[in-house]
């Protein structure tokens, strides 16, 4: 794509909770940009950063040796600050005062309904990069980070089955998903769980006992049960509560993952997600495209206006909640 003659210098920062894939991204868009004659500046601690115009300037040894580490070589935050108009206006000086044309924003739904009413006050361009273990943003198939954590979960599935069949236990293993139920139904897919409990689904506690109860009857030397951390029955204790009153006696393990789903080497689907979302957010600039977020659908590249991006759930259809009924118990 033509570069337009307006566009000289961009800001790149990564917004919310961290993610495995960040650093890859990170790359991507400074390679770009400097191969394209620009000049890039990183935002450090996201929007904060943005707020007291903590930039360093970046070029292409700035990211060598990264593609394989976790975390965000430019940190992150949580900004209550920029929710503020007198912070967006602050932010808003700093880019100004440092001749910043466009800024890449890689972040998750929340980073980007602050870029929405950013953009709505100030001229400035923004192009959204997609990133979230739960995979919860509309506009895309599969976000930045997602591919690791279910793969990092579903290792910790594995290794807790040998201990569960050893000694003939329940194992309760509580992933990440507040909301949604990906990494869940992911993860207890591939790892064989007998059961999958998840916020977009009801009900899933009294099915529990039932599905428990035809393993056992089935001389199962192990139960593995797999609980989103934002299921209505509670999570892990919860869950171990209620075997424990139907099972008394029965040894039942909790395993709660939390963080470790959000570190590690990104695995080589999220390296490369990564390098084709940061290479397509500048070429996007370049080409004069703004306030749009990235993603990747049917495996081809596309946009989402930001006014449109929002939270979206796990679409439980009929076929997928027969399929799970019929390869988990």
């Amino acid at each position: 794509m033509k570069k337009t003659g307006k566009l000289k210098k961009i800001a790149v920062l990564t917004s919310g909770g961290d993610a495995p894939g960040l650093n890859a991204c990170i790359r991507a868009v400074v390679r770009t940009a400097v191969f394209n004659g620009l000049t890039v500046m990183g935002v450090r601690k996201g929007f904060e950063g943005l707020i007291a115009g903590d930039f360093v300037s970046m070029n292409a040894s700035s990211v060598s040796g990264i593609i394989h580490s976790g975390g965000t070589l430019l940190q992150s935050s949580r900004s209550e600050r920029f929710k503020t108009k007198a912070g967006r206006k602050k932010a808003f000086e700093q880019i100004t005062k440092a001749n910043i044309d466009a800024v890449i924003l890689i972040g998750g739904d929340g980073s980007f309904e602050g870029a929405k009413t950013f953009t709505k006050e100030y001229e400035i361009p923004f192009i959204g990069i997609p990133k979230t273990i739960d995979n919860d943003i509309s506009g895309t198939d599969i976000c930045i980070g997602y591919d690791t954590a279910l793969n990092t979960a579903m290792q910790a599935i594995d290794k807790i089955r040998d201990t569960a069949q050893s000694h003939e236990r329940i194992f309760i293993v509580e992933v990440m998903g507040r909301d949604s139920g990906y990494i869940a139904y992911g993860a207890g897919l591939a790892g064989g769980a007998e059961a999958i409990l998840i916020p977009e689904t009801k009900a899933d506690a009294e099915n529990l006992l039932q599905v428990l109860k035809k393993g056992w009857k089935r001389d199962k030397s192990s139960l593995i049960v797999v609980v989103a951390e934002g299921d209505e029955s509670g999570g892990a204790g919860k869950v171990a509560e209620l075997i424990e009153k139907h099972n008394p006696g029965q040894y039942i393990g909790i395993c709660i993952l939390g963080h470790t789903q959000r570190g590690g080497s990104p695995t080589a689907a999220d390296r490369i997600l990564a390098s084709k979302f940061g290479y397509g957010a500048v070429e996007a600039l370049l080409s004069g495209k703004r306030n749009s977020m990235i993603g990747i659908k049917k495996n081809e590249i596309c946009f989402t206006p930001l006014a449109k991006v929002k939270k979206q759930h796990l679409a439980v259809t009929g076929n997928l909640l027969k399929m799970i009924t019929t390869l988990t118990g």
